[in-house]
């Protein structure tokens, strides 16, 4: 059994999330509730919870502005919003979960399940740092990415990887420190977080980023990166790539 928190400022949210917990998730006990920063944080401060829920946007503030007063974390933070939005870019690079309303059941057992098998809260403190730090980023490419690892997490800065390869289930990151991280995701799910101006998928087992290419071998189809790998470009993703990077046939 773990202790939550509702951070919400509709009344009418609050009781309809209440119920979907009873029903669908046994193992949190709610033991209070919120509407604006001000009592959120004294809430928080006065139960000491495991889990917070914590909706983005509040009077008084937003939920960042929150999390920044209430350092050092010893909770767990599942969001919930109706926007999504940039900051959904940010939480997802920090690796954390977040619900989108209306709250679906089976994401919210997913969220919850995910806190019950696995609380960490240095690694949690890592991670809300780091999503801090994200939502101050001037660029895109200048987010710190929460790299899964069978250890915990990994953080990296998304404008120093030079590539990101498949390995079966897995995902190698390549450093321009000359790292590689292993990531328990897939390339798939990374495709989809990068920002895609500077991240291209040229291959089912290659995607790179474009501030790292050395050379394009037109005739060959081939990829040269400043780490000296060579990589090959589909032939489905060849046109795309060349309008992409060279704006050209």
């Amino acid at each position: 059994m773990i202790n939550a928190v509702i951070i919400e400022d509709e009344p009418g949210n609050v009781r309809i999330f209440r119920k979907m917990l009873e029903g669908y998730c046994p193992r949190v006990n709610v033991i209070g509730e919120a509407g604006d920063i001000t009592l959120a944080f004294e809430l928080i401060r006065k139960t000491k919870p495991d889990l917070v829920f914590l909706d983005i946007e509040m009077p008084g503030g937003n939920a960042f502005t929150l999390l920044d007063k209430l350092k050092p974390f010893n909770f767990e933070v599942i969001f919930v919003t109706a926007y999504d939005n940039y900051s959904l870019k940010a939480i997802k690079y920090s690796a954390l979960d977040y619900l989108l309303k209306p709250v679906n059941i089976e994401e919210l057992i997913s969220a919850v399940n995910k806190v019950l098998q696995k609380r960490n809260v240095n690694q949690f403190q890592q991670r809300i740092e780091s999503l801090l730090s994200n939502l101050d980023a001037p660029k895109k490419n200048m987010f710190s990415l929460a790299v899964p690892a069978h250890f915990g997490y990994e953080f990296i800065v998304v404008s120093n990887i030079i590539r990101c390869e498949a390995d079966g289930k897995y995902t190698c990151f390549f450093m321009n420190d000359h790292r590689k991280v292993i990531s328990v995701k897939n390339l798939k799910e990374y495709e989809d977080m990068l920002p895609t101006d500077i991240f291209f998928r040229i291959h089912h087992s290659h995607l790179i980023n474009i501030n790292f290419i050395k050379r394009y071998h037109k005739i060959k189809g081939i990829i040269e990166m400043e780490d000296g790998i060579m990589i090959p470009i589909a032939a489905r993703r060849k046109k795309e790539f060349i309008s992409f990077f060279i704006g050209e046939e």
